[in-house]
């Protein structure tokens, strides 16, 4: 790895670690097709408390992890700094399959892609049926 995208992980680790600071807060997630690999990540930044996230952003690698991927983590912090987040919240795992409901496959249904995710528990990864 790079200086370069050390210092961008690093970055992204202790604006984490410090906990709330005040809003806006950064919240960044990883999605996969298991819980093993990461392809996509999540950042939204919540201007206020009770708000939606907006703006939303994400990326992908179809190649290798996107929590290691240098571009990724780069584009990430530039992200949460443009919009002037104070905290950041960061899931430590991988949570969940990375297509959307409603947009890649049926509201309602499962991911035929990711069957990984089929009946667990996205923060666990325990099964629920």
């Amino acid at each position: 790895m790079t200086l370069k995208a050390q210092w961008y992980r690093d970055r992204l680790a202790k604006k984490s670690r410090k906990g709330f600071c005040g809003y806006p807060v950064a919240t960044v997630a990883c999605y996969g097709p298991d819980d093993r690999r990461a392809t996509k990540v999540a950042v939204g930044v919540v201007a206020y408390e009770g708000a939606d996230s907006d703006p939303v952003e994400r990326w992908f690698c179809e190649t290798s992890d996107a929590r290691t991927d240098p571009e990724i983590t780069e584009a990430v912090v530039r992200f949460i700094e443009q919009h002037g987040a104070r905290s950041v919240v960061a899931v430590d795992r991988i949570i969940g399959c990375p297509h959307e409901e409603g947009i890649d496959y049926p509201e309602g249904e499962i991911c035929p892609r990711c069957p990984f995710w089929s009946g667990r528990d996205r923060w666990s990864g325990e099964f629920i049926r």
